[in-house]
Formats: structure tokens, C-alpha cells, sequence
């Protein structure tokens, strides 16, 4: 894509910037309520769903405005919209698949925030390997019932709705039995149960599902083609939304940049360790790597297409950045990257709220292992971009080896 900025994106972006200086909060956002006001406010303003079609509350905007708006939200520390699985994964899916009913439904609630959605496919014997999932939707006549358990839902404890994966014919092979289904959260029937963190924090869930109702106008898709569904959703996934991720790891970068400046280390600042600042550079290097190859990717939506198997590039280089940089952190700060209380004063009377803050980065490096795995890991995305973007033959089985071996003699 052609990344000048025109007149017209110059012009845009003084907008952009001027709007988020008058609004950006001043304070933290503590509660779900206060970021939901804060996200309607975005859409308000245009910058939510802004590749979304028109008619259902987009903009269609260009991917070099959706690159603006980004660059500006990170520039002046701002807020991010409330849970991304919505606006980044369901909604984009939805797009795509979804019935006219189902997008009127659900896409302008999905944009305003006043519908919070998780995604259920994980299995506790089907996460890298899904396509072995047993959760069942059995036909009810009117409507399909649920049972069946999934693990490592992010945010399912506050969703109201569900992207849902389910076997609907056991009689045939595993990709071809799944069907996808738009769930209530809110029903008798499921239960969820955080689950607690090294990092101390709950927002993945187990979720069990008793006899749930899905209605028979929420089948996603067409029935048993639930596979074909979930490769548009990993693909968004995997790559739309990284200008979100590119966003936060900047307010990283520039806060950390503050901080060693005002850190000693042996009588100096930690800033004037040539080392410090080669890996600060480095990190602002791969961030911008980051970025441009995340404007490939709207480029795509752009163009109508969905995100294909480049998608897992993406993926692969943010979540093994971001483990490399947080480790950097934590070589930068030392021993204060893992306090809360007792911080040096200088530090202190810096110290600011939202990303970056001294305390949390500790947190945030113990998290950093686990978009590695989140999402298909990293092992699964190197076998996708070997065999579909690069056309490198499936590594032979060894079982089938021992097979023939056997056959052979």
C-alpha cells in the first residue's frame, strides 16, 4: 500500500489529534461501566468499527485513517475500547458469515459496547489441536441444546454473548463436524468459573454448558461448516487488530524511555548505558516492523478479502516480540520491575497511571509468555506458514514412517 500521507491524511490526523487532547480521560478507568462510557465516546466520534460497513455503524474508512487514529491514541496515552474480542474477532466474523438478520442484531450493539462477547473454542483436551473438540449442539427442532465444557475463555465472566464452536455430526471427520453458533452467556445452562493466574488475575474462564439454547437463527454459517468459519476468525484473530497491540507497546516504550532516565544505576542514569539504549532502540525498531506489517493486513480488508495465512506471520513475530521486550524491561529496571510499594522517590513522583506503570510491568512479563500460545502457538503458526504461505511439504509423521517401515519388510 501506498503509506504517503496526503493532504487529506494530514488534515485527518490534525483532527484526530486535536479531538483526543479535548478528550482523552484524565483518570484511570477503574470500572467496566467507565470504559464502556469511554468506548461509546470513540465510537461517537468515529473511531470504532472504522472498516465496519456503513450500515451497520462503520465508517469504511481506509486503512491509512485506521493507521492515524492509532498512532494517536498511543501518542497522547489513550485509553483503549472496552474488550477487543468483539470489535477485533465476532464482529468481523460476523461480517463475513453472518446472516442479514444476524448483522443487524448484533454489529451496532457489538460497536457501542453495549454487548460484551468471549470466544469458546478451547477444550481442556482441545486447544492446539481444536479440531478434536467434543462439546456437542444436539437439534432440538426449534433450537439446539449445548453440553460440553471450554476453558481459557478470556472475559467470559462479564460476556453476554459467545462465539461458539460445537460438533454437530460425530459420524464424520473431525474438521467437517463442527458448526459455529452465536450463544447467550447470559442463560441457565452455562456456568462459568474464572480461573486465577500466575499473574495473580482471573479473566480467562472455564465454561460448562448444561442443556444451553441456542436458537436455530443463530447457526453462523452454513451447518457442519463451522471449520471454515473459525479459519476467518484466527485469521482476524492473528493479525487485524495488531495496530491495537502497536498502540500499547509504544505507551510501553516511551514510559520506559521516562523511567530510565531518571533510574541510577551506579551513579548514573540507567539511560546513558549505551546498552539500555540499544535496546530501546531495538524495541522501537521492531515495533514500527510491527506496525507496517499490520497496515498489510487492513490492506486486505480493504480490499474485501480476508486475512490469509500471512496472518500467522503476524502473529508469530508480536507474541515472540513481546516476550524479547518485556524480558528487556526487566534487564533495564532490575530489581524494581517486580515492587509495587517502596519505589526509589525519584521514580515515584513519575510514576503515572494506564500502561507502563512500575509495578505492573513485573505482571505484564509473566503474561508476555502467553501469546506464545494463545491463539494456536507459536510452533503451530510456523507449520501454517511453512506449508501455506511458503508451500513447504507436511512433515511426514513418524507413526506413518514406522508404518511403512513395517509394511516394507
Amino acid at each position: 500500500m501506498d503509506l504517503t500521507y496526503s493532504a487529506e491524511d494530514i488534515a485527518y490526523r490534525q483532527r484526530v489529534r486535536q479531538w483526543f487532547e479535548a478528550n482523552r480521560p484524565t483518570a484511570d478507568l477503574n470500572t467496566l461501566d467507565e470504559r464502556k462510557a469511554w468506548h461509546r465516546k470513540l465510537f461517537e466520534a468515529g473511531f470504532i468499527g472504522m472498516d465496519w460497513p456503513k450500515e451497520y455503524g462503520g465508517q469504511e474508512a481506509r486503512p491509512m485513517k485506521q493507521a492515524i487514529v492509532a498512532d494517536e491514541m498511543g501518542r497522547c496515552n489513550a485509553p483503549s475500547p472496552v474488550i477487543g474480542l468483539g470489535l477485533g474477532i465476532v464482529g468481523p466474523t460476523i461480517v463475513h458469515h453472518g446472516t442479514h438478520a444476524q448483522k443487524a442484531r448484533y454489529l451496532r450493539k457489538i460497536l457501542t459496547a453495549e454487548e460484551i462477547w468471549c470466544q469458546l473454542f478451547s477444550e481442556p483436551n482441545a486447544g492446539s489441536d481444536l479440531a478434536s473438540l467434543r462439546t456437542r449442539a444436539e437439534d432440538a427442532g426449534d433450537h439446539w441444546l449445548i453440553n460440553g465444557q471450554k476453558v481459557w475463555t478470556s472475559n467470559a465472566y462479564i460476556a453476554d454473548w459467545g462465539l461458539l464452536l460445537a460438533r454437530t455430526d460425530p459420524s464424520v471427520v473431525k474438521y467437517q463436524g463442527i458448526s459455529a453458533f452465536l450463544i447467550n452467556m447470559r442463560q441457565a445452562g452455562v456456568e462459568v468459573r474464572p480461573l486465577k493466574k500466575i499473574t495473580g488475575g482471573s479473566e480467562f474462564c472455564e465454561v460448562f454448558f448444561s442443556n444451553a439454547r441456542v436458537e436455530k437463527e443463530n447457526l453462523l454459517g452454513p451447518l457442519n461448516q463451522g471449520w471454515q468459519v473459525t479459519q476467518t476468525t484466527l485469521g482476524f484473530e492473528r493479525g487485524s487488530e495488531t495496530l491495537n497491540l502497536v498502540m500499547a507497546y509504544m505507551i510501553l516504550l516511551r514510559r520506559l524511555v521516562e523511567v530510565s532516565k531518571q533510574l541510577k544505576v551506579n551513579d548514573h542514569s540507567a539511560f546513558a548505558d549505551p546498552l539500555t539504549r540499544q535496546k530501546l532502540g531495538r524495541a522501537y525498531v521492531e515495533i514500527e516492523v510491527l506496525r507496517y506489517s499490520s497496515l498489510r493486513i487492513l490492506t486486505r480488508l480493504e480490499k474485501g478479502e480476508r486475512p490469509g495465512p500471512e496472518s500467522s506471520i503476524l502473529k508469530l513475530y508480536y507474541s515472540e516480540f513481546e516476550k524479547r521486550f518485556l524480558a528487556a524491561i526487566m534487564e533495564i529496571l532490575g530489581p524494581y520491575g517486580g515492587i509495587v510499594e517502596g519505589m526509589p522517590h525519584e521514580l515515584a513522583e513519575s510514576e503515572r497511571s494506564g500502561y507502563g506503570r512500575i509495578g505492573v510491568w513485573g505482571i505484564d512479563f509473566l503474561q508476555s509468555f502467553a501469546p506464545t500460545i494463545y491463539v494456536g502457538t507459536s510452533e503451530i503458526q510456523k507449520n501454517i506458514i511453512g506449508e501455506r504461505v511458503l508451500g513447504l511439504p507436511k512433515e511426514p509423521r513418524m507413526d506413518r514412517i514406522e508404518m511403512k517401515a513395517a509394511q516394507s519388510k
